[in-house]
This record gives C-alpha cells, structure tokens and sequence, in this order.
C-alpha cells in the first residue's frame, strides 16, 4: 500500500508521535499550520469519513478530544480549530481518514473559514433540508 499514514503506523517512515493506542495514533504534522498542528488517525486504514467504523470513529473523535485539550494547555493556546476534509473536491491530499488539530491564538494570521457568510434562500435550505432527511438512515 502507498499510503503516507500506513507507512507511518507501520513504523516505515518516522514520526513526532503524541499518542499511540490500539486503534488511534496522533502525530505532529510536519507542515503545521500553526505551532502544535498534530494529526490524528485510526490506524485501520480507511479513506474518509464515510468508509470509518463506528468504533474505529468513537475512537479516533476521543483522541481528538483528549490531544485538542493537552494541546490548548501545553501551548496556552486561546483555541483549537479542527479540521476533517472528506474527497478531493474538500481538498484532502492524504486519502487516509486524518483530522487536524490546529492550536489557535487571536489574530495569528490564519484563516477560519474560506466561505463567505451571506444569507441563503431558505425556501432552498428548507429543500436540501428535506432532501437530507430523506437519505439519513
């Protein structure tokens, strides 16, 4: 397999490891976006949100939660984005399911969000709501 993240888990390529359990490891990115940027994925390779078990997911979103906490406090950081792109078209590079905790301080340069917020049609919204509901199982 040529993925990046199994390569990682695997011990074939090294890396800055924050935490290692039996289904999740949590690691530093090494472009971060900010200082502290770590990524977190399950270690049963799985493509994107859609494909994940659900307790391979139960487990990764824990340790989210606990390495988003540790690093707040160990940076002192004002906030923590995260961040989980799902398909080319959202602009995920590494086709492993990763989410990206990003440590976060007021007015350190990056941005939030790269849409506009502007009021939508909501006869539209009410729509794709409907249509939404429909395709939940």
């Amino acid at each position: 397999m040529e993925c990046i993240f199994c390569k990682i888990i695997d011990g074939e390529i090294p890396a800055v490891k924050v935490l290692d359990e039996d289904l999740v490891l949590a690691f530093m990115d090494i472009n971060p976006s900010s200082q502290g940027h770590l990524l977190v994925v399950p270690k049963q390779h799985t493509e994107n949100i859609f494909e994940i078990s659900e307790g391979d997911l139960a487990a990764v979103t824990s340790a989210v939660r606990r390495c988003a906490k540790a690093a707040k406090e160990a940076l002192e950081a004002e906030g923590v984005t995260i961040l989980q792109l799902n398909g080319r078209a959202s602009d995920q590079i590494v086709p492993h399911l990763h989410i990206h905790v990003i440590p976060r301080w007021e007015n350190d340069g990056l941005p939030v969000s790269a849409w506009e917020m502007k009021p939508g049609d909501m006869e539209e919204i009410k729509e794709i709501a409907r249509k939404v509901q429909e395709c939940l199982s």
